[in-house]
């Protein structure tokens, strides 16, 4: 209750609300997807993609998904490359969903800035778009964006922490 009037009194003063989700990594057709899919599915934090989300306090429905991944991420030669620990090209992409994933989706923050969709989209611009795995990929776009916008420090490390600690409770 504490936290929906918490989060109730966020909204009130008109900013921008900051979620992160998760999502399974895309990979090529056939096995290669259903692994990606089966890791997900087992909540194997290190082989999920994670994007940030900004819901705008317009009272327009759309939110705004902001992500980084490689061009092709359903090429096979891209999944060499990143499996060998090469770097590949990368993209950061923006579009807008209607509703929140319904799962592995979670709310990190209001923004601090004024206008967060303007301060992540110059925050994009400024993004170097070469991928290397594990050491410049969407978790790093994530926890960089989410900090520009918040002020919260490495949000994946706690959100991982909090997920599993619910999975251990069940």
């Amino acid at each position: 209750m504490a936290s929906l009037l918490a989060k109730s009194a966020l909204l009130k003063r008109g900013k921008d609300e900051v979620y992160v989700a998760a999502v399974p990594l895309r990979a090529t057709k056939g096995a290669a997807r259903l692994v990606m899919s089966a890791a997900y599915s087992l909540n194997l934090w290190n082989l999920q993609h994670f994007m940030v989300i900004i819901k705008p306090p317009s009272h327009s429905q759309a939110f705004l998904v902001f992500d980084f991944q490689p061009k092709d991420p359903e090429n096979i030669y891209t999944a060499l490359a990143v499996l060998s620990g090469r770097p590949v090209p990368g993209t950061v992409l923006v579009r807008k969903v209607t509703k929140l994933p319904r799962s592995k989706c979670w709310f990190v923050g209001s923004s601090k800035q004024d206008d967060a969709t303007d301060v992540a989209t110059r925050f994009n611009s400024s993004w170097d778009t070469s991928l290397k795995v594990g050491r410049h990929d969407c978790r790093d776009y994530t926890n960089g964006l989410v900090e520009l916008l918040t002020g919260e420090e490495h949000v994946l490390e706690r959100l991982r922490s909090t997920d599993c600690q619910s999975l251990s409770i069940n």
